[in-house]
């Protein structure tokens, strides 16, 4: 889990303002004029979500030894892969999920 430093202000004069954890993977970045980028890691170090501003939205899920299995966008988009022993993807499959909005 990270830790969000916390900002009192940040002179943009200066370049954007960023955030790292622990490891010093990046976590947060933002510019003056309000764009943001959001990003989470596992404990390996691999980005399993990344997020910004817009409200676009990325997953990811790895398997042990780092290869990306599993990838989808806030646009619907997916992607799965499947490995064999020597990190070659041996299938992909890839789709879009119906974004259905919920009446209220």
């Amino acid at each position: 889990m990270q830790t969000k430093v916390q900002q009192t202000k940040h002179d943009f004069s200066t370049g954007p303002y960023i955030e790292r954890d622990s490891k010093g993977k990046m976590t947060y970045w933002e510019t003056s004029d309000g764009f943001w980028v959001k990003r989470e890691y596992d404990a390996k170090g691999n980005e399993t979500y990344w997020e910004d501003s817009t409200g676009y939205w990325t997953k990811s899920e790895y398997d042990d030894k780092g290869n990306q299995t599993y990838f989808e966008t806030s646009k619907g988009y997916w992607v799965k892969r499947e490995y064999d022993a020597r990190g070659k993807v041996i299938s992909t499959e890839s789709g879009k999920k119906s974004l259905k909005k919920v009446a209220q």
